[in-house]
């Protein structure tokens, strides 16, 4: 799955257009270095995201294309 929709569809970023705009201003790595919108996101990756001050690590525990809001957060798990 696109790391763009990824990120909408686990919920950590409301839209994917911000996500886009996110990944083309390299504010997001995987696994330690700069990625585009359009990478294959997989388990067990960690992804780090920067947000003005604010650092957000996150470890992929699930890909999945449609996800409840309940189970969103089960995609996922903070470092």
């Amino acid at each position: 799955m696109r790391l763009d929709k990824w990120l909408k569809v686990s919920r950590l970023i409301k839209r994917r257009t911000v996500a886009n705009e996110a990944c083309d201003g390299q504010r997001v790595s995987s696994n330690g270095r700069t990625v585009k919108a359009s990478y294959d996101v997989k388990v067990g990756d960690v992804l780090e995201f920067r947000f003005g001050e604010r650092v957000t690590r996150v470890e992929v525990l699930s890909v999945g294309e449609h996800v409840g809001k309940g189970e969103a957060a089960a995609m996922y798990k903070e470092l």
